[in-house]
């Protein structure tokens, strides 16, 4: 009975670490989303610069 009880808390465990990280990542996905969003904001407000130069690698 024991080792049945300590296999469905494992379970359990394991998938509440799966749902904390899935959590987690879709967290920093939507921060990542609302960065974008406020740079693009940024550029717009900027007035555009006199210098023009070109970056070759």
């Amino acid at each position: 009975m024991d080792m049945m009880n300590s296999i469905a808390s494992s379970a359990m465990n394991m998938s509440a670490a799966q749902f904390e990280q899935q959590y987690s990542i879709s967290v920093q996905k939507k921060a990542m989303d609302v960065e974008e969003l406020a740079l693009q904001e940024l550029q717009e407000m900027l007035p555009p610069s006199p210098y023009g130069f070109d970056v070759r690698a």
